[in-house]
């Protein structure tokens, strides 16, 4: 049975850290007294994250192609969306409204004055709701 420990936000941080110093993935970890796979699966997390908080409108697909000639290394939409995800990255539509006019701004907040001490009972038999 194997044994499996928690990296706890400190240590990813060194870790990843003496990868950007430019030291090698197995170097950090024998020095780190981790495995190899582990080492190299927070490092390929790592890079996935500056592509997509640089500009959040980034599709997967986008962040695929970046990493690909970055790294000259392919992987899979779905695999970068799942690391997005992990990383508390997701996709998100802005939201499109129109703006209220002046005009329609004042009438709306006129409205809610008018109807901003209704009861239950009052919204009930109100026929602006049905």
């Amino acid at each position: 049975m194997s044994s499996r420990h928690h990296i706890d936000d400190f240590m990813r941080g060194r870790i990843i850290g003496k990868i950007e110093e430019g030291r090698k993935i197995t170097d950090v970890a024998r020095e780190f007294d981790i495995a190899h796979s582990v080492v190299s699966r927070l490092w390929k997390r790592q890079i996935y994250r500056p592509i997509s908080k640089r500009n959040r409108r980034t599709t997967a697909q986008q962040v695929e192609n970046q990493f690909l000639a970055a790294s000259g290394k392919q992987i899979s939409r779905k695999t970068v969306a799942r690391r997005l995800r992990e990383g508390g990255l997701y996709a998100r539509r802005p939201v499109v409204c129109v703006p209220l006019t002046r005009q329609r701004h004042t009438a709306r907040l006129q409205w809610c004055r008018e109807h901003h001490n209704w009861t239950e009972q009052d919204w009930a038999c109100s026929t602006i709701l049905r």
